[in-house]
């Protein structure tokens, strides 16, 4: 996995929230619900010249499963 920043075009202050809500209902999609998906205050309020991270929530085991069922599925396995 790829975890390093490309800021190409970004806008480093843009408006994270918009980004949140569409994952949020592509989650819901697929039914699963993070109780806490959000932005991560730490980062967000760092004033770094790096977008705020988003904070992707607690869940419980069985959401955890879901996830990984969706996403295999999606990979095509």
């Amino acid at each position: 996995m790829d975890d390093t920043y490309d800021f190409t075009g970004q806008d480093i202050g843009q408006d994270i929230g918009p980004d949140i809500d569409e994952l949020r209902a592509a989650l819901a999609a697929h039914g699963i619900t993070l109780p806490t998906l959000g932005v991560d205050p730490l980062t967000f309020a760092a004033r770094s010249t790096r977008p705020p991270l988003v904070s992707l929530g607690n869940c419980n085991v069985a959401t955890a499963r879901r996830m990984a069922e969706v996403l295999r599925s999606a990979a095509g396995g």
